[in-house]
C-alpha cells in the first residue's frame, strides 16, 4: 500500500473542510490537485471516503473512523513540535543539583531564584549530601553539577572555583564582643564557645588555630550543623565561628555577624561531570550561581563595615 504523507494531508484538510474548495485553500493549493490526490488515495486503500452529495463531500462511515486515527496522529506530531520549541527555548527541562546541606540552606536558594525568573518553566531536583557520599555521586555521573566545600576535584569531574570569602564570628545579642568591629582570637579567651561536631574539618582547624594562639574558650555546646550552631549563639548560649553564608541567612535580632582579624578560608566549588552529557540548562543555572556568589561577597562587605 502506497500510502504517503501527502493523502494523508488532503484527506484531514477535506475532513476538516468539507469541500475540494475549501481544502485547497487550507493545503494552499489548486481544487483540481485536491480531487487528482484524493482520488489515487480511494485507490490506494480501495475504498470510497466520500459520497457527492449536491456538489459536497459526505464522508462514509470508513472515512470517519479513519479520521480519529489520522487526528491522534496529527496530535502527537503537534506535542513533539511544541516540545522542541520549547526546548529550544529552554522552556522545559530538569535540572540535577548536588550539594551539601549548608549551600542548599544559603547559597543555593539565592542562584535558583535568579534561574528561576529567566526560566520559569523548567524545574530542578536538589540532593542534599553530605562528603564523602556526595563526591561519590559526583563522580558516578548522577548530577548535572554539584557544589562541594573540597579543594580536590572527585574522580571523572572538573572543578571551578565558585566562592571564595572567610568564616566569621556569630554573637547573641548583648554581648560584650558586639562592640568590637572585627575580632581576634584572644578575644574569644574564656568565652562560652558553641562548637561544629568533633570531627567537623572547620572544627579541628579552629581548634588548632586557637591552640596556636595560646587561647583557653570554655567548650559549652557542641552541635551537628552551623544552622544549629547559629541557633544555639541565638539563644545566647555562647559564641561561635560559623561559615558565612549560614550566618548571614540566620543573621537578626538575636544573631550577629563579625568578621575574625585571622583568616579562616571558605570556599565552595562547582563540580561538573565529564562523562555526563551538559545539560542545556546547566550554563544558565551556573551563570545564575555565580551572580548569587557575587551578592555573598557584597552582603558580606556590608556587615563587615556596619556599625557595631
Amino acid at each position: 500500500m502506497n500510502l504517503t504523507h501527502r493523502h494523508v494531508e488532503v484527506f484531514r484538510a477535506l475532513m476538516l473542510s468539507g469541500s475540494v474548495t475549501r481544502a485547497a485553500e487550507l493545503l494552499h493549493t489548486s481544487q483540481p490537485t485536491v480531487s487528482r490526490e484524493l482520488a489515487r488515495l480511494e485507490q490506494v486503500l480501495q475504498m470510497n471516503l466520500f459520497d457527492r452529495v449536491r456538489g459536497r463531500l459526505r464522508p462514509t462511515v470508513r472515512a470517519l473512523l479513519l479520521r480519529d486515527e489520522v487526528e491522534r496522529s496529527y496530535l502527537g506530531l503537534e506535542r513533539i513540535a511544541s516540545t522542541a520549541a520549547s526546548l529550544r527555548q529552554f522552556a522545559e527541562g530538569r535540572l540535577d543539583i548536588a550539594c551539601l546541606p549548608a549551600l542548599a540552606h544559603a547559597l543555593l536558594p539565592e542562584a535558583m531564584r535568579r534561574f528561576a525568573a529567566a526560566h520559569p518553566q523548567a524545574s530542578a531536583t536538589v540532593a542534599t549530601l553530605e562528603s564523602p557520599l556526595l563526591e561519590a555521586r559526583l563522580t558516578e555521573q548522577r548530577h548535572d553539577l554539584g557544589l562541594t566545600e573540597r579543594a580536590e576535584a572527585p574522580p571523572g569531574t572538573t572543578l571551578l572555583p565558585l566562592l571564595q570569602v572567610e568564616e566569621v564570628a556569630v554573637l547573641p545579642d548583648g554581648h560584650a564582643l558586639l562592640a568590637k568591629r572585627q575580632l581576634r582570637a584572644v578575644d574569644f579567651a574564656g568565652e562560652a564557645f558553641v562548637s561544629l561536631a568533633p570531627d567537623d574539618p572547620y572544627r579541628l582547624q579552629l581548634d588548632a588555630l586557637f591552640t596556636q594562639h595560646r587561647v583557653q574558650r570554655r567548650l559549652a555546646l557542641e552541635a551537628g550543623s552551623a544552622v544549629a550552631v547559629c541557633a544555639l549563639v541565638r539563644q545566647g548560649l555562647g559564641l561561635a565561628i560559623v561559615n558565612p553564608l549560614t550566618a548571614l541567612e540566620l543573621a537578626g535580632p538575636g544573631l550577629h555577624i563579625r568578621p575574625l582579624a585571622v583568616k579562616v578560608p571558605f570556599h565552595v566549588g562547582l563540580v561538573l561531570p565529564e562523562l555526563r552529557p551538559p545539560s542545556p540548562l546547566r550554563e544558565p543555572f551556573v551563570a545564575a550561581l555565580r551572580a548569587a556568589a557575587a551578592a555573598v561577597k557584597r552582603r558580606l562587605k556590608t556587615a563587615a563595615d556596619g556599625p557595631p
